[in-house]
Order: C-alpha cells, then structure tokens, then sequence
C-alpha cells in the first residue's frame, strides 16, 4: 500500500512537471524572460529656446546629484553626518531621505541633493573613501541664463502635478519637468522630445545585474522666437527703473515681437531646482505682482494714446474733416456735469493736429459726442483693442470696449452721454492691454493692415511662414495719414507733448502719443482747492503713464507701447522708454527699415 502511494505521487508529480516543462514551456518562458529583463525609459533632453538670432535663451546643464544605496551602508546616521559636513543637511531634508530609505528597498538609489555646485562635488568625492553607500550621478536640468529678464515670456518647468499626468508614462518618471508658463507651457510637446528605452537584466529581487540594450530618445525641438536678447535686456533694464511697467516693440509689418517686458520679474531657475515656502509666499504677496506679466494680462485704460481710435471714427463716418475747430476754455459743459481739459485754462481754438499734438480733451469730448461710443468701439476693434490678440502665450486677457449693449448686459443699466465723453479720452470703461496698444499703433503705422503679434519663428512649430498674409482693414489712407501727421507732430513739433524727447537722429525720428490715465474720480472739492501733483500723492493714487509710438516717421517698421503703472506724466516717464527703445530698434537692425514700397507713407504737411 505504502510503494502504491509513492508511486501515485510520484506520478502526480512527473504528470506536473511535464504539463509546466512541455505543455505549458513557452507560456512559463515568457514569464520568466519577462521577468529577467527590465524596459526603462530614458528621459529625452529638452529643445533649447533661443532669440531671433540664435542666441540662447533657456538651456539644459548638467546636473550633479548625489544618491545614496541604504544596502552598502551599516550605519545610515553617522554617514549622514559626515555628509552634512561636506553639504548642509537640513533636518527636513534628513528626514525626507530616511523616509525614502525606509520605503524602498535597500538596493534602490536614494536622491540625497540635486542641483550640486562643482565644488561640492569634487569634496565629495575625495571623501568617497569615507562615505560608502553614497555616488554621484549627472542628469540635465533646466537653466534661464538672463532669469528675469526673460521670466515671462519663457515661463519655466516644474515637476510634474498629479493632475497633470495624462497616462504618458514619460510624466511620471522621478523628476521629470513639463512647462509651466511662458513658451515652455505653450510649445511643452514640441520642446519635450520623445523618450528612449533601456533594457536591464534583474535578479529575482530586481536588482540591475547589466545592462543589454539602450535605446537613445530623441531630443525637443529647438525654439526660436522673434525677440531680440539685446533689446529685451535694454527694455528689462529701463523698467526696472520703475515700480511696475510693461513695455512692447514689434515689426509692424510680419508681427514679430522683439520685446515683451514686464517687471518686475522673477527667477524662473527657484522653480527648477525647487523654491522654499517663505520665497513663494514673498512672490505672491508682492504688491507689484512679480508673476503677472503685464505686457499681456495688464489691464489699463488707456488715456490719451486712444484718441487716435476715437478721431478715424469721426473721420470714417464723415462727420468732420482734419480742420473741424473746437474751442477749449479748459472744460466742456454737459448739463450739470462739467468735464475738465488736462490743461485748466484751456488750448483755444484746435483743430485735429492741433489736437493731438497737444493731446487736448475738448476736442476729443466734442468729436466723441458726435460719432457716438457704438461707432467709436467699432473702429477699436478693428485696430485690435478689445479681444485678445493670440500671441503664443498662457493667460492673455482681452480687454474691455464698451459699447450701449454691453453695458446694458454687463450692468442693466442704460448708456449715459457723459460716458462717451469719458470713452473719447480713453478712460471710463475701456481697458487694454499694452500688447494691444502696440498692435493698434502697428495698424495705424503700416497703412491699416490687420497685422497680428507672433513670438515664434519656427515654421515647423508655429505654423506660419517666415512673411505672413494680413488683411487690409476698412480704413480709408487718408484718414490714417491724418492721424498720423497728428502723432508726428506730437514728437518732432515744438509744443507737442512728447517734443522733449523726440529722436533727433536723422531719418529716425519716431511719431506718437503719450497718455496719461486717471486711477481715481478727482472730486470738486480738490478741482477747486488744489489738485496734488503725482509724486505727492500714494503710489496707488497716481496716474498710470503710457506712450505709443512708431518709426522711422516718414517710413515706418516698429511699433512700441509702454505703460508704467502709476508713474505719472506720460511724457516725462513711458515716452523716454519708448524713444530709447525704437532708438536702439532701428539701429540695431537697420537694413530692415527699407518697408515695402506700397506701404511707404510720404508724410504730408499739415496743410495738405
């Protein structure tokens, strides 16, 4: 009975053995294979972002890191405090690392540091000696050579959210960044590259015994905007001057942009290699706003510099021609309201030119009540003030235009005459942004085409061709070179608001507005003691301080707007940026100042 036993077991068991050796082999030998060999990816390199030029503008460096192997260490406390010896430990950080040791096992690499300076690296290793269980590894890591001059148009790259993880599983590798803001965020696909694969054999635990085959991933794209390092640099210099600015320069015919500055800034490279809570907490309480980029998201109303808008109305609508005369005594009467001229005792008798060389609001308050604020924010939209412009960057905002419907939708309210007397100086409702500003000027500049802002030159990423196609806008030539001569003779007549500091290189000479725009309601009571000058009053009361211009004058090419939130004066505070900026524009490329011919303007005298 007992041999019948062991016999039968035995069968059992050869009847097993031949079902999982023969039967089953090939199933149980991609098990096993499967099993020995690891597939990992290898995270790609991150395309560069370089200037027009070719210049670089965001990189990758090698990163030094120093890792830890729990298993090759006896005694994990001590090693640690040799190390912190060599590199400050914080005891966050210690902990953090013990935490990690504890939940892998001893075999896995353990990242103690990132981001090693050279001379931490070469202490380490010649302690190595003395710090078993303890490497160096090199990877690459984002860097931002000019930081914060350039911190809102290139944005920056940080790990990787957990609700951001879309299932690609180069997402969630350790340490990998995607772009956050700026054209890292907007083009992150284009500029993340694909990822290669390496196949490691493992023990039955999953250790690495060699690797058997790698598989290189293909790098980003290479980025190339059409901003000029050079003129970025000078623009980001000239504004940290101010509290809070922005400022724009474009090509007013292919739409590139060469300068978008905001400030202040801030450091995109903190958020690489990892920003403490009391630095975040200092970025987002800032009463400046480090992280809105104002050249886009700004919303100002813009005073003055809309006058333009506000008199091709009445032009195109043929209410008045250049020599409709406005008397200004210093105010205008509208029933009991009374509006008030920037100039108190008035300008006297003006005509369009006159107008707007010396930017009188009377004129504007008469021409305005004519063409009514339905056709003045028509003709606004057309040059591009009032919906966002699609420049390649997160966050744009669109502005406000008002017109009777909108407020009637917005408020339930019905439209007040009084407002478009407001609405005629660029004040009231009205809001833009100093992109928009400088898309307005472009349009006025280059003949009234519909030209649109591109911060990309690379075709294959951008989609446009190196000279794109724009559409003319329903603007009669004559009214624009009307109010043209107007914006010339602000800069280069004696008189003019902006004289001062007009261009005075020859075949450079720049034309434009300047604009001062109120924050607050002046009451009667401070019309009729004394009004404070800016600089007497809080920042915050202050008047915003902007200026659009274009040049050369006789043959434009550029475009700029710059507004400095509560600077006061226009012309004495964002038109000197704005002259040094199209100044250094054209002298830094001045082949380009040749336009095409049929948008050559011959400048007509006032008479004309």
């Amino acid at each position: 009975m007992l041999g019948g036993g062991k016999l039968a077991l035995l069968g059992l068991l050869a009847s097993r053995m031949y079902q999982l050796q023969v039967v089953e082999s090939d199933k149980y030998t991609t098990l096993a294979e499967e099993n020995r060999i690891n597939l990992r990816l290898l995270p790609p390199l991150r395309g560069r972002i370089l200037d027009r030029y070719g210049r670089p503008l965001a990189v990758n460096k090698e990163n030094y890191r120093v890792s830890l192997v729990a298993e090759q260490v006896q005694d994990l406390d001590a090693i640690l405090d040799s190390l912190s010896k060599i590199i400050s430990l914080g005891d966050h950080e210690r902990q953090r690392i013990l935490r990690q040791v504890r939940r892998r096992r001893g075999f896995v690499p353990v990242t103690v540091r990132e981001n090693l300076q050279w001379e931490d690296v070469s202490r380490i290793e010649v302690n190595a000696p003395d710090l078993p269980g303890l490497s160096i590894e090199v990877g690459q890591s984002r860097q931002y050579p000019f930081s914060h001059d350039f911190s809102h148009v290139l944005g920056y790259v940080a790990a990787v959210s957990e609700k951001e993880v879309t299932g690609d599983p180069l997402l969630e590798l350790p340490g990998f960044k995607i772009g956050k803001n700026g054209v890292e965020r907007v083009f992150d696909r284009n500029l993340r590259g694909r990822a290669g694969n390496s196949q490691v054999e493992v023990n039955a635990v999953g250790r690495v015994i060699r690797e058997l085959s790698r598989q290189d991933g293909q790098p980003g794209d290479d980025l190339r905007l059409t901003i000029d390092l050079d003129l970025q640099k000078l623009a980001a210099d000239r504004l940290k001057q101010e509290r809070s600015a922005a400022a724009v320069v474009m090509d007013i015919h292919n739409g590139d942009v060469l300068v978008l500055s905001s400030a202040p800034g801030f450091d995109p490279n903190q958020f690489v290699t990892g920003m403490s809570s009391r630095s975040w907490r200092r970025l987002v309480n800032d009463p400046h706003t480090p992280l809105i980029n104002k050249a886009i998201s700004g919303l100002y109303a813009p005073g003055s510099t809309f006058k333009m808008v506000v008199a091709l109305a009445a032009l195109e609508a043929k209410l008045i021609g250049p020599k409709h005369k406005v008397f200004c005594r210093g105010f205008t009467q509208l029933g009991n309201a009374r509006f008030h001229c920037w100039k108190k005792h008035g300008h006297g008798a003006q005509d369009m030119y006159d107008a707007h060389k010396n930017s009188c609001d009377v004129y504007f308050y008469d021409i305005a009540k004519r063409v009514g604020v339905d056709r003045i924010a028509a003709m606004a939209e057309k040059f591009g003030l009032g919906n966002k412009t699609g420049v390649d960057l997160p966050s744009e905002k669109g502005g406000v235009v008002p017109t009777r419907a909108w407020k009637k939708a917005l408020i339930g309210t019905p439209w007040q005459p009084g407002e478009t007397l407001i609405s005629g100086i660029g004040q009231g409702f009205i809001l833009t942004t100093p992109l928009q500003l400088a898309v307005m000027t472009s349009r006025l500049a280059n003949g009234g085409i519909a030209v649109k802002p591109r911060l990309v030159r690379s075709p294959e990423v951008s989609g446009q061709g190196s000279t794109p196609d724009f559409k003319p806008l329903e603007v009669s030539r004559r009214s624009l070179d009307i109010v043209c001569e107007g914006m010339k003779q602000v800069t280069n007549e004696r008189g003019g608001t902006a004289y001062s500091v007009r261009i005075s290189e020859e075949g450079m000479e720049m034309s434009g507005k300047t604009g001062t725009a109120q924050v607050r309601r002046i009451s009667k009571a401070e019309r009729e003691t004394r009004v404070l000058k800016n600089h007497r009053r809080p920042w915050r009361e202050r008047d915003h301080a902007l200026f659009v211009g274009y040049a050369p004058s006789d043959n434009p090419r550029y475009a700029a707007a710059v507004v400095v939130e509560h600077g006061g004066d226009g012309s004495k505070v964002a038109a000197p940026i704005a002259r040094d900026l199209l100044l250094a524009t054209q002298k830094a490329d001045p082949a380009n100042r040749e336009a095409p011919p049929d948008m050559r303007r011959k400048t007509k005298s006032k008479e004309a």
